[in-house]
C-alpha cells in the first residue's frame, strides 16, 4: 500500500469551474490530499517516502463521478435478460468482475439508483471493506413502480419483485417499501414515475404527486434523499413539487417544472449519453430503424430548458447510465461532458464541474469529493494533455497517465477485464428477421 503521493508540476482543474491553473503540485498522504500549491512552495508539507508522479505537460483533475451508473446490470441488450436472465447471486459476482472497468476509466465514485433484486448495498459494503476493488459507491435497492410499470411495460408484475422493480400499488405499501429499503442500507430511493405502455406513444407518468409525496416525506423524515425517472414534463414537475431530491432525464422539461425544481431545490441529472449514443451509433450496432431521430429530438428538446436551469443556479449533474449495451461499463462515463459542452453550451471547465464537485452531491459527500484541494478525499485523476481546450480526451483511456481512488494509485497496465459468456445469460432469438415465403431461397 502506497502511504503518499506527490504529484508534481501538473496543470490543476480542480473541479471548482476555476479555469487550470498551471505549476501546481498536490500532496496525498493515506486518503485525504494533505497540501496544493505551487511547484516549490509546499515541498515542506511532502512526507519522507513519498511515492513522485511527474505531471509536467499533463492535467490534475478530480476523479470522475457517474451520478446514474447501473453497476448490477451487466451491460444487457434487451429488457428479458435483465429482468429473467440476472439471479441475485451471479448478478452480484459479474458486478464485482465489472467494477475495475469504471476504475481504468477514471470514475472513482458513483450513485446507482436501483439494483438487481436490491443487491447495491451489498455490493457497496464488500467493496468499502477492501474485499474488492472498485469505486466509492452510493446506492438505492429496487426502484419503485406502480403497476403501470416502468420501461418494459408488461414484463413488470403487477405485484412483487422483478429485477431492479419493487411494485407498489397503495401509498400504504409505498411508505412501508420505503421503510424497508431503508433499513436494507439504501443511500437513496428511487421512484419511477413515469413508464411505458404498449398502446401509447412515449412515456406516460404513472404516479400521482401524492404518491411521490409520501415516499419523499418518510424517505426525508429518516434522512434518506429521493431520485425520480421522469421522462416527460408533468412527471418532472410533480416530482419537484412532491419535494424529489434528484429528478434523473427531466425530458422535455417545461417552465412550470423548472420553476418546481427551483423552488424545490432539486438537482437534475439528464442523462443524455444513452440518447446520443443511441442517435449517432445505434445503426452500428443494429438499434431499431427510426429511434436515433427519435432520441436526438429529445436531448434537443431538453437541452434548452436544462440549460436554462444550470443558468437558474441548478445543479447539474453528469450520468452515463452504463449499464447497457448502448453504454457499456468503462467506455461512456464522460461522454456526457461532451454533450453538456455541445448540446448546453457549457464550457469544458465548467461541464467537468458538473461530473465532479456538483456530482459529489449523488455521493452524499459534498465537502469531502469531487473538489482537489487540502482536506478532501484523495481520489485524483493525471491525464495526458488539455480537457480544458477538449473535454473529449477524459473519454479515451489511453490518456489517463495516474488514477488515485482512496489514495491509491490504479494499475493502469492491468488487462482489459474480458471475460466468455455464462450458459443461459443471453436471448436467443430464433432468427433476426421473419422467413416469408418470398425470403426463402430457391431450392
Amino acid at each position: 500500500m502506497t502511504s503518499a503521493l506527490h504529484i508534481r508540476n501538473g496543470s490543476l482543474i480542480d473541479g471548482t469551474g476555476s479555469d487550470p491553473v498551471p505549476g501546481t503540485d498536490v500532496v496525498i498522504r493515506g486518503d485525504e490530499i494533505i497540501a496544493v500549491g505551487t511547484t516549490g512552495t509546499i515541498d515542506d508539507s511532502v512526507p519522507d517516502g513519498a511515492t513522485v508522479i511527474d505531471a509536467e505537460g499533463a492535467t490534475i483533475m478530480p476523479g470522475l463521478i457517474d451520478a446514474h451508473c447501473h453497476i448490477t446490470f451487466d451491460d444487457v441488450q434487451s429488457n428479458d435478460e435483465l429482468f429473467y436472465h440476472r439471479p441475485p447471486t451471479t448478478a452480484a459476482m459479474i458486478t464485482l468482475f465489472n467494477l475495475p472497468k469504471l476504475l481504468l476509466a477514471g470514475v472513482t465514485s458513483f450513485m446507482d439508483p436501483d439494483t438487481v433484486m436490491g443487491i447495491g448495498p451489498e455490493i457497496r459494503d464488500v467493496v468499502d471493506s477492501g474485499a474488492f476493488p472498485g469505486p466509492r459507491m452510493k446506492t438505492g435497492v429496487q426502484a419503485l413502480l406502480t403497476a403501470v410499470g416502468g420501461t418494459a411495460g408488461r414484463l413488470i408484475p403487477d405485484q412483487g419483485e422483478v429485477g431492479y422493480a419493487a411494485v407498489v400499488q397503495t401509498v400504504d405499501e409505498m411508505i412501508v417499501e420505503t421503510r424497508r429499503q431503508i433499513k436494507m442500507g439504501a443511500d437513496w430511493i428511487k421512484i419511477h414515475a413515469t413508464g411505458s405502455i404498449p398502446t401509447r406513444k412515449g412515456e406516460l407518468q404513472v404516479w400521482t404527486l401524492e404518491e411521490m409525496k409520501a415516499v419523499c416525506d418518510t424517505a426525508h423524515a429518516l434522512g434518506v434523499p429521493v431520485t425520480a425517472h421522469c421522462r416527460n414534463a408533468t412527471s418532472t414537475r410533480d416530482a419537484a413539487l412532491a419535494g424529489v431530491d434528484l429528478i434523473l432525464h427531466a425530458s422535455y422539461m417545461d417552465d412550470d417544472g423548472l420553476e418546481a425544481i427551483i423552488d424545490n431545490g432539486s438537482a437534475v441529472c439528464p442523462t443524455f449519453t444513452f440518447l446520443a449514443n443511441l442517435a449517432d451509433y445505434g445503426e452500428a450496432v443494429g438499434a431499431g430503424i427510426g429511434m436515433q431521430d427519435v432520441f436526438r429530438g429529445e436531448i434537443k428538446a431538453t437541452a434548452a430548458m436544462v440549460r436554462k436551469a444550470y443558468d437558474e443556479g441548478v445543479p447539474i449533474l453528469c450520468g452515463s447510465e452504463s449499464g447497457f449495451a448502448l453504454t457499456p461499463y468503462g467506455h461512456w462515463h464522460a461522454r456526457e461532458m461532451e454533450v453538456f459542452v455541445n448540446e448546453l453550451g457549457l464550457s469544458p471547465v465548467e461541464a467537468i464541474k458538473c461530473a465532479t464537485m456538483s456530482n459529489a452531491t449523488a455521493m452524499k459527500a459534498p465537502d469531502e469529493l469531487g473538489v482537489v484541494g487540502p482536506g478532501r478525499w484523495a481520489d485524483v485523476l493525471v491525464i495526458e494533455g488539455n480537457p480544458a481546450a477538449d473535454v473529449t480526451i477524459l473519454q479515451d483511456r489511453s490518456n489517463l497517465k495516474a488514477v488515485i481512488s482512496r489514495g491509491q494509485p490504479i494499475d493502469l497496465t492491468t488487462p482489459w477485464p474480458d471475460r466468455r459468456a455464462i450458459a443461459g445469460e443471453k436471448v436467443a432469438n430464433w432468427a433476426a428477421q421473419i422467413l416469408t415465403y418470398d425470403r426463402a431461397p430457391l431450392p
